[in-house]
């Protein structure tokens, strides 16, 4: 049974993370905790097919779903259905740690906001993908990517081990069989969908945090 589920983890479609995050924006631009949840399940399968190369942000980003699922499914779940009412709701009750290290560990905002962070080096990273011939070298691309954005936020010795990762990445054919599109056309038109809604998701949350002064949380 273990096997199974295992094998199971393994399998990505890059079109079902598009139809997650389509998902993930209500009406009014709200987003969805359990879509967004759910499109960074299918991100760490795309991680994971790939090898161990991603181990360092996938495992986490297994973690820190969890820690929201498990909000969702809590007695205060009704207040983490978006993550502007999570936002709200942790704020009003003082369920976040503003300025140090607390009581508050893994509250939603913190744990929503790492996971925002590596949101943002896959996008720039799949960018780079869908934009690339084949000579481009996917290991400059996706250090590219995380000197952009995840780097900063991270010490110098994971700095060092994702830079030496990166280097064994396998070449651009390799990730565009991976999303199990079809042909690297339908790849690249497909990843032109996607993008802009994984951005989309990014900037709100983005903005919805430097509008509460959290996007450098402890």
């Amino acid at each position: 049974m273990a096997d199974s589920v295992s094998l199971e983890e393994q399998k990505f479609c890059l079109r079902e993370v598009l139809d997650t995050f389509r998902s993930c924006l209500s009406e009014n631009k709200e987003v969805f905790v359990e879509h967004y949840v759910a499109g960074w399940r299918g991100l760490v399968r795309f991680l994971n097919s790939l090898g161990s190369v991603f181990t360092f942000i996938s495992k986490d980003a297994v973690n820190k779903v969890q820690v929201l699922v498990n909000y969702l499914n809590s007695d205060n779940g009704s207040h983490y259905i978006t993550i502007q009412s999570m936002v709200k709701y942790e704020l009003e009750n003082e369920l976040v740690d503003l300025t140090k290290r607390g009581s508050h560990p893994e509250s939603g905002c913190r744990t929503l906001l790492r996971l925002h962070r590596a949101l943002r080096w896959l996008e720039l990273f799949l960018e780079r993908l869908r934009t690339s011939t084949e000579e481009s070298k996917t290991s400059v691309m996706c250090a590219d990517a995380y000197n952009e954005s995840l780097a900063q936020h991270h010490p110098w010795v994971i700095r060092k081990a994702a830079g030496m990762a990166f280097c064994v990445l396998p070449g651009r054919a390799t990730f565009f069989e991976v999303m199990n599109v079809g042909t690297p056309e339908q790849v690249v038109a497909v990843l032109g969908d996607a993008i802009p809604l994984i951005s989309e998701v990014y900037q709100i949350t983005e903005e919805l945090y430097a509008q509460h002064n959290l996007l450098e949380l402890p």
